[in-house]
């Protein structure tokens, strides 16, 4: 009798070893399927725009089934993404009026690659001449300088970093201005924005975008699917985009397909987005994304 309940439980105990490892499986095959589907929705839109409609449509109830949360939220990033008001310029210059006068308001700088010698290019100064004069409006508003370590014979010099410099140089308290000086992609200026604003600086609730103005579509969207992403819940995100001011570009485009590739980021992908980037954009002068 003791021999047999032995037996038992040792069968028990290996079918439930093998439950557990199923589950494990499971985990992960889930896993796979929410990035490939992610991935697929993302390069459908970046290749074919609207034209890829009813196969996105077909993606995202794919993804609910397996994950409602997961569908739910890139259910909404897909509506930002697709949306004609996404990228909407709401001031050139100086942010519009109407937005809070309080330090619940942060005005975040989207970065530029410097000089290889680590000095800002006119473009970096014409969005911080923007963010300068958005500061004045409304001086209560953190800024939040965003860009890591770009010049290619100077490896002490960050985008943020000089930025920072300039527009305390030009008036700004320096306990207003947050330094971001870890990214070297938009889409890693809005994990690491997102990240220290969160843990150090509670008070933000509402972000405005400030750069040239083929990138604000970029911005927006990256920034707003990160909180989204980020979010306990949906419909519960800590950070909301509610504004941007830019500054009027002579040239300068981002694909949808670059969009895709930050996505792609955003979702953890790396290795895929930074594929995408070197397709549709010229980023072989930048370091290696770690």
């Amino acid at each position: 009798m003791v021999k047999r309940t032995a037996l038992g439980v040792i069968s028990f105990l290996m079918i439930f070893c093998v439950c557990l490892s199923l589950a494990g499986c499971g985990k992960e095959t889930d896993a796979k399927f929410a990035e490939k589907t992610v991935e697929e929705i993302a390069v459908d839109y970046g290749t074919y725009g609207t034209e890829a409609g009813d196969r996105i449509e077909t993606l995202l109830k794919d993804l609910s089934s397996a994950d409602p949360a997961a569908g739910e939220r890139w259910r909404k990033i897909v509506d930002i993404w697709t949306s004609p008001e996404l990228g909407k310029i709401r001031s050139y210059g100086v942010l519009p009026d109407g937005l809070p006068e309080t330090d619940e308001l942060c005005i975040v700088v989207l970065g530029f690659q410097l000089n290889p010698d680590g000095t800002m290019k006119d473009e970096l100064v014409e969005r911080l001449k923007v963010a300068l004069a958005s500061a004045e409006k409304y001086p209560k508003a953190y800024i939040v300088c965003t860009g890591g370590g770009t010049a290619s014979e100077n490896p002490s010099a960050s985008e943020a970093g000089e930025m920072a410099k300039w527009l305390v140089e030009n008036g700004v308290a320096k306990e207003r201005v947050i330094v971001e000086d870890n990214s070297i992609t938009t889409a890693q200026n809005a994990i690491f924005t997102y990240d220290i604003l969160t843990s150090l600086h509670p008070s933000v609730k509402k972000i405005a975008i400030v750069s040239s103005d083929y990138h604000i579509a970029t911005g927006e969207l990256l920034f707003k699917a990160e909180s989204i992403l980020r979010a306990n819940s949906p419909g519960n995100e800590k950070l909301e985009v509610i504004s941007n001011a830019a500054w009027r570009a002579p040239s300068g485009t981002l694909s949808t397909m670059f969009q895709a590739g930050a996505l792609i980021e955003l979702f953890g992908d790396v290795e895929t987005a930074f594929e995408i980037y070197y397709d549709n954009y010229d980023i072989h002068s930048l370091p290696p994304l770690n």
